[in-house]
């Protein structure tokens, strides 16, 4: 039994992964524009995948954050990922909510559905103040989605983690 819930909304399944989601995982990591849009090297592959899909599960057991693998209720299809992230990092600034889809699926408001999910677990269930989300300058897709949310621009910073460019970071107050 996984500490990761599963929750619905209208048009989405929010599940813990599992075992035969890797190719679709690795399928959306691989795509040109989740690759340029993250920064994600091009020789990751199904291996980088299952760690980066073992790595959430691992968080919701230590911490009570990760992210859901996300399944379209009408089709069953996984379409990408939301959720909380809550790295051991120096400089990170909180709990995250994040989202990453399939290019094939971006356009239908389902990164917007699953963050809101996201938000609401983090003020109801994890009981915090603040919600962050990390986002690199270029990413306006993902600044779109986070407006959208509610979040505002804090600043922009270079993070020990990532030392190449600055990201946005966004903030969302519980109020």
């Amino acid at each position: 039994m996984s500490a990761c819930p599963t929750l619905e909304t209208e048009n989405l399944l929010l599940r813990p992964f599992n075992d035969g989601d890797i190719h679709d995982f690795s399928s959306m990591r691989d795509s040109h524009e989740v690759r340029t849009a993250l920064r994600i090297s091009d020789d990751g592959g199904l291996s980088e995948a299952f760690n980066v899909m073992a790595a959430w599960l691992g968080q919701w057991e230590l911490r009570g954050t990760g992210h859901w693998a996300l399944e379209e209720r009408n089709s069953g299809q996984f379409v990408g990922t939301s959720g909380l992230h809550r790295p051991e990092r120096n400089d990170w600034p909180g709990v995250e909510v994040g989202w990453t889809l399939h290019p094939d699926y971006w356009g239908r408001g389902y990164a917007t559905e699953a963050g809101a999910v996201a938000v609401r677990y983090g003020f109801d269930q994890l009981g915090v103040e603040k919600l962050f989300s990390c986002i690199l300058l270029d990413n306006d897709r993902s600044q779109a989605v986070a407006k959208r949310l509610g979040f505002r621009l804090l600043e922009e910073r270079v993070m020990e983690y990532f030392p190449d460019e600055p990201h946005g970071i966004w903030v969302l107050d519980r109020s």
